[in-house]
């Protein structure tokens, strides 16, 4: 597995690298992939707690999870435990998703294809959608659509870009501030 290992408000240490490719290359066993993985770490500290957000894009599929612990050390366990449980809760689910993609991949370029390696004790996870909603988009700017996102008390809000006449979606980040999600 490659690592992208950047800090923000700390000093990667030879020794803090090292156990982040030790603890997240375990996760490497759950890929069968011509070429390695790539993982991207960042790690920042604020307000003396440690947080890592870890992101291994896999041919159409991201996978990533984010801890935040006072010891960077138990935060880096912790995010390796929520990426591991991600993997197997929706492997399923990412097999047949990475296999089609690879299938087309193969067939159009001869690129390389990630597969999740198979995990026979595991049950396929159904997902079951209980409530569809439809409504019209109001073209309006992010911060309208913050505006509109707090009123209603909601985590995100879909909305049309009025600059750009995209569908984006804002929301609220886990630090209190906001993020926008903008269609390419």
């Amino acid at each position: 597995m490659k690592f992208n290992i950047r800090g923000e408000n700390i000093q990667i240490t030879a020794a803090l690298r090292e156990y982040v490719e030790r603890k997240v290359g375990r996760l490497e066993k759950y890929f069968e992939t011509p070429q390695p993985a790539e993982a991207h770490v960042t790690m920042r500290v604020h307000r003396e707690e440690g947080t890592i957000e870890v992101t291994i894009p896999l041919g159409g599929v991201i996978i990533r999870a984010e801890e935040t612990h006072e010891d960077m050390y138990a935060a880096i366990d912790l995010v390796v435990e929520k990426l591991e449980r991600q993997i197997r809760k929706h492997k399923t689910k990412l097999m047949r998703k990475l296999r089609v993609d690879s299938t087309a991949k193969v067939n159009a370029s001869h690129s390389a294809a990630v597969v999740l390696a198979e995990e026979s004790d595991e049950e396929d996870v159904d997902i079951d959608i209980v409530r569809t909603k439809r409504f019209n988009l109001k073209p309006m700017d992010a911060h309208e659509a913050v505006m509109q996102m707090d009123m209603l008390g909601h985590n995100f809000f879909v909305f049309q870009n009025s600059d750009t006449n995209d569908v984006s979606v804002v929301y609220r980040r886990h630090d209190g501030r906001y993020g926008l999600i903008e269609a390419k």
